[in-house]
């Protein structure tokens, strides 16, 4: 029996609403068979039907879909030997480019100049009533704001959202959101909508300078309700003058970085009739007029798991420090019993403690991570508790302490805030200490994909470094379907290229000035991220739309690296990126050297494999897109990089004139060494392994790659013994003392699980969530379980264990765009055994470690070999 699984549009499995006016579709085939072929697909949307031989992104070529509207879509299946298989969806479209009939509105009257905080926020009001001489047949709102909003009618929350309209280069590109409100309005009752928006990032204090006002000078909002009746009738009412605004609401403060501060004894009640602050709403022209206002196209953030507290500790003076065993980014939620008007409770969060229990906030900086709860009287609340979470901040956080409150009068829960991803993969073995690893792996990608990719949740910076998200995106994509996600964000890449070519450090770059302020540079690994994220999508989800989106920020990144690496040198230096050292991050945080300046100065070996990396991996995306002699100039570019690096860099004979783990592990790893020197190559990686204990010498660049430079040259005993390594640095001694999440450091604790602070030049630089270093996931998935994609979406992958370390078993899946790929082997004394899934519609090379292989078609599947 075939049954048709995960049918969506725009990669959205449920309430997809889209301006683009082909949305894409995808699907996925199951069947409890083996060897079955789909013989027809036929997708329709509305009188529009086409055969969908590819399950991955087939776009819709009706004709042009209306706005406001809501497609029914339908998918029939069926095979070869006659079996059939129907499944249903919906999606609605958004506004499609029609104007607003709502302004952007402000308080005109409120004169922010304060500098490095962030502005009260904004209340909004407007009653209204729907005609009591119809009835309401569908009712939408559609929202947008500068700074960050939340909406309530009536008191109800709208919504699910956090920090909505999300975070996008402002003045390119804004979103949108639409929420169905239908069961919220009644026709002849009077209505209330409420609106709060505070800075967030547009207007608030943001990157570590403390920046605010970058996009606004001022919070603004731009709303519709659009009300339809069964009579056909519409009525849109939008945000105008005739809306109210008052800045005497509940919320006093809200910063992202600073937390927020929230006074119960205002609540304006449900129609905002306990604020007597009201006055008439100012129209307003922000500053940043966004080109682009879209439906959201990107994954918000949303509330997921929530956890309980694993420990409490009573301190001096009251102070109660929670441990939620987890590190996290979120919010806590209290309830307050007994609460007093006027009694303030305190929260403030940290990721360790200090030696003496209290929380180390040192590693914050200037964010002061607190959340501050003034209570009403108790007498006003059902059963006297009073309920506060926050609204308009996150934090970063494992404990925290509170003040202001009895433990008897207290519970208190975390609520895990992530962009809501959809996870599609796990894996797991014998050994828990890699179980562990995974785990952390994945709760780091968690608390830093926060509508963007972020670098840590907890200090002040939470910034969107593409350093990071370069090199993890491959891992990331292993673990969650990140297309909606990481699509959205290299929108914003591709709006804020630089006009010479270069891409900023973080995208978006929102006040932080380097290297915006030096728009002839390019920054090797850094930039990489507008190549290689783009390339990680497709690889993962098939879909060559954002290849196609980004094709010219690809060539024009590339070009101007090749400008740079040509602009020092003769003769084969032309083609190595020698510009000075403190114009790269070269190889960052590496262990072996305590210095930021000397991480830097290896830029000129991390700089050339950056070159020849993007020039091959764009060659490969120029063959997808069809650009053949594009493909064939970036492939000549890139043995033009290779045959310099290891003519100018080496000996000639694999040996680096100045070694380092990463000068070896990046041209091993990129294929750049001739096969006549290569093993010599690993030969002294391996000597510099050894020396160091087996202890990890690689900084970002070099760390994803490492253990794939070995295990794939031969040395899978070195790959699992830095892999099972628990001294320091590696990933085992962060898991041996206590880690939930990846660090930034490898050493952010001593073995007395002190602090160290050290003058390296970073500015107490240590953060505990950090997910660069967790790229390592990928080596999990793709040799120690043996799962790897040849083709695009996984139709074609390979399963090949790499087998070591003492592992006895090891399994993972990964949900690819059809269907679930699993890998599960154990070893019982000398008998391997393997079970394999193939999803239908994808073939499968099996490789046993006794050297047979194996062409698998669909199915699960089971081989054994005497090892």
């Amino acid at each position: 029996m075939i049954t048709i699984i995960g049918l969506g549009v725009e990669h959205s499995e449920r309430g997809c609403v889209t301006d683009n006016p082909h949305p894409r579709f995808s699907y996925a085939v199951h069947s409890d068979i083996s060897d079955v072929v789909v013989d027809r697909a036929r997708l329709a949307v509305g009188d529009w039907t086409c055969e969908a031989g590819d399950q991955t992104a087939v776009a819709y070529d009706g004709k042009p879909l209306e706005p406001f509207t809501e497609y029914h879509v339908t998918l029939d299946v069926s095979t070869a030997d006659g079996e059939h298989a129907h499944a249903e969806t919906t999606f609605e479209t958004g506004r499609l480019g029609q104007g607003w009939q709502g302004r952007w509105i402000s308080d005109a009257g409120y004169d922010f100049v304060e500098k490095k905080v962030s502005p009260v926020p904004m209340m909004f009001r407007k009653p209204f009533t729907c005609d009591p001489t119809k009835s309401v047949r569908k009712a939408r709102l559609y929202a947008t704001a500068m700074g960050v909003y939340d909406f309530a009618c009536d008191g109800k929350r709208i919504g699910d959202r956090y920090f909505a309209p999300g975070f996008t280069s402002y003045k390119t590109n804004l979103q949108y959101q639409t929420y169905d409100v239908t069961d919220m309005v009644g026709a002849g009752a009077v209505h209330t909508l409420l609106a709060t928006v505070a800075g967030g990032w547009a207007v608030g204090s943001f990157v570590f300078t403390r920046k605010n006002r970058v996009s606004a000078d001022r919070q603004a909002l731009l709303a519709e309700l659009r009300i339809e009746y069964t009579d056909g009738s519409v009525e849109v009412i939008g945000t105008d003058a005739s809306w109210e605004v008052s800045e005497s609401g509940p919320v006093r403060m809200a910063d992202l970085y600073d937390g927020e501060t929230y006074d119960a004894m205002m609540d304006p009640g449900a129609d905002g009739s306990r604020c007597k602050d009201w006055r008439h709403a100012s129209l307003e022209n922000p500053r940043s007029r966004p080109r682009h206002i879209k439906a959201d196209y990107g994954a918000g953030v949303v509330a997921h798991e929530t956890l309980s507290p694993v420990s409490v500790a009573r301190r001096a003076g009251g102070e109660l420090v929670y441990d939620f065993g987890q590190n996290l980014a979120g919010v806590v939620r209290m309830r307050i019993a007994n609460g007093r008007a006027g009694q303030t409770v305190v929260v403030r969060h940290a990721e360790i403690l200090n030696p003496d229990g209290s929380l180390n906030t040192a590693f914050l900086r200037t964010a002061k991570a607190t959340a501050t709860y003034r209570c009403a009287d108790a007498d006003g609340f059902p059963e006297g508790v009073q309920e506060y979470g926050p609204r308009f901040t996150y934090m970063g956080f494992r404990y925290v302490s509170v003040r202001g409150v009895a433990e008897d009068d207290l519970r208190i829960e975390a609520v895990v805030l992530h962009s809501d991803l959809r996870p599609i993969g796990d894996f797991a073995c014998s050994d828990e200490r890699l179980n562990q690893l995974q785990h952390n792996i994945v709760w780091g990608a968690k608390s830093n994909l926060m509508d963007i990719p972020t670098d840590c949740p907890q200090r002040d910076e939470r910034m969107g470094w593409t350093g990071d998200i370069a090199v993890f995106a491959p891992t990331a994509c292993l673990n969650f379907d990140m297309s909606r996600f990481l699509e959205k964000w290299l929108r914003d890449v591709k709006a804020e290229q630089l006009k010479t070519g270069g891409i900023p450090n973080t995208v978006p770059v929102q006040g932080y000035g380097f290297p915006a302020t030096m728009p002839e540079m390019a920054i090797d690994w850094w930039g990489d991220a507008c190549v290689l994220v783009p390339w990680a999508v497709y690889r993962s989800s098939g879909d060559a739309t954002v290849l196609h989106d980004m094709y010219d920020t690809m060539k024009r990144y590339v070009k101007a690296c090749r400008f740079w690496a040509g602009l020092i040198g003769f003769g084969k230096s032309r083609y190595i990126w020698n510009t000075p050292s403190m114009l790269h991050f070269g190889d960052w945080v590496a262990p072996d050297v305590p210095k930021m300046s000397q991480w830097q100065k290896r830029a000129k070996w991390t700089a050339t494999a950056s070159l020849n990396n993007t020039s091959r991996t764009l060659a490969r995306v120029a063959e997808v897109l069809g650009y053949d002699e594009d493909a064939r100039a970036y492939d000549e570019l890139a043995d033009k990089v290779a045959d310099a690096y290891c003519s100018v860099l080496t000996d000639g004979n694999g040996r680096l004139d100045n070694e380092f783990q990463t000068g070896y592990v990046l041209p091993l790893y990129l294929n750049m060494f001739p096969e006549t020197v290569r093993g010599n190559a690993v030969d002294h990686l391996v000597k510099l392994i050894e020396d160091n204990d087996y202890c990890i010498g690689t900084g970002f660049p070099g760390t994803p790659y490492i253990l794939f430079a070995l295990a794939d040259n031969g040395r899978e005993d070195v790959a699992y013994r830095m892999l099972l390594n628990t001294a320091c640095p590696s990933w085992l001694y962060e898991v041996g003392m206590g880690a939930t999440t990846i660090w930034e450091r490898w050493d952010g604790l001593d073995e007395n699980g002190e602090c160290p602070i050290g003058d390296d030049g970073t500015d107490l630089m240590i953060s505990y969530n950090h997910y660069a270093s967790g790229a390592v996931g990928a080596f999990l998935y793709q040799r120690v379980a043996g799962i790897e994609a040849i083709g695009a979406a996984y139709r074609s992958f390979r399963v090949r264990p790499v087998l070591g370390g003492g592992l006895t078993w090891a399994k993972a899946h990964v949900d690819t765009p059809y269907g679930r790929v699993g890998s599960a082997w154990s070893l019982d004394g000398g008998r391997f055994s393997i079970t394999v899934e193939v999803p239908v519609g994808t073939t499968c090379e099996l490789a046993l470690p006794d050297g047979t292989t194996m062409q698998l078609s669909n199915g699960v599947h089971t081989a054994t070999c005497e090892m």
